[in-house]
């Protein structure tokens, strides 16, 4: 029997749990921070039961960023294999509109399913496969300081 663990973990607003291998991967490592930061706001509404429901306005207003960015975020995550279009948007003003839904591939799935994993699917972004873009990065010196 697995003894239960006394890491004290935040009980009242739940905890974010990221695989060690995801972050090390250069999947994860050649992403746009934005792209890093809309992840960890989409894994906060996943649920074993279903897709999550998160759009390009709730995007703007939590990363914050233009809708543009928004929309080249997703796409990034997309190409980049963490994140499957589950259902397309609607709007209708005479009926109930809804947002995109999304699956998470480093969560697992609803009824059971383990994580797909997509974004270990995808080639290094050194080869001519899937290559990420910088999305509106600062330009970083290569200088080296010592000490």
């Amino acid at each position: 029997m697995a003894k239960k663990s006394s890491i004290p973990f935040d009980k009242n607003g739940g905890t974010l749990v990221t695989q060690r291998r995801m972050l090390s991967s250069s999947a994860w490592l050649g992403l746009s921070p934005q792209a890093k930061t809309l992840m960890q706001l989409m894994q906060r509404h996943w649920t074993p039961k279903g897709p999550i429901g998160f759009g390009v306005r709730q995007a703007e207003k939590e990363i914050p960023c233009s809708r543009k960015l928004a929309m080249r975020i997703f796409d990034e995550l997309v190409k980049a294999g963490f994140i499957v279009l589950v259902d397309e948007s609607l709007f209708c003003s005479r009926a109930e509109s809804k947002t995109r839904t999304w699956r998470l591939t480093w969560m697992p799935c609803w009824n059971n399913r383990a994580p797909t994993n997509d974004w270990e699917k995808r080639k290094d972004s050194n080869s001519t496969s899937v290559k990420t873009t910088p999305v509106d990065r600062p330009q970083v010196s290569n200088m080296h300081h010592s000490g």
